[in-house]
């Protein structure tokens, strides 16, 4: 992963900086749910991300609620029906179904982006 994100307890965290207000601040990635944390330090931001994620999982505990689980493997995505066709195609020529291309994509620009 990038250096902008930060992980406690298998949940992501992003890591922005506002100049305007001269402090970092982020969000936990991929819940519905907006959690958010900031600091005027690394160690403060990270100190208020694991408390913003520990409240986070306290509160759905005294709701009787489940945590959210973010990454459950399926996703659906809108393409412009060209893209869609030529993704047929294409996973078509490799022989393969359209959901092994599409991962396989996914995995290349994931691969890219940890460079």
């Amino acid at each position: 992963m990038k250096n902008n994100i930060i992980e406690y307890k298998g949940y992501y965290g992003s890591v922005d900086y506002s100049a305007e207000d001269d402090v970092l601040f982020g969000s936990v990635i991929g819940i519905s749910g907006l959690i958010s944390y900031e600091g005027k330090s690394i160690d403060e931001l990270k100190a208020d991300f694991e408390e913003a994620v520990d409240s986070y999982l306290e509160m759905c505990e005294a709701d009787g609620v489940e945590p959210e689980k973010y990454y459950k493997g399926a996703i659906s995505i809108r393409l412009d029906p060209e893209l869609h066709r030529q993704a047929a195609i294409a996973a078509h020529s490799n022989h393969e179904t359209l959901n092994e291309f599409i991962k396989g994509c996914i995995w290349k620009g994931v691969s890219s982006a940890r460079e």
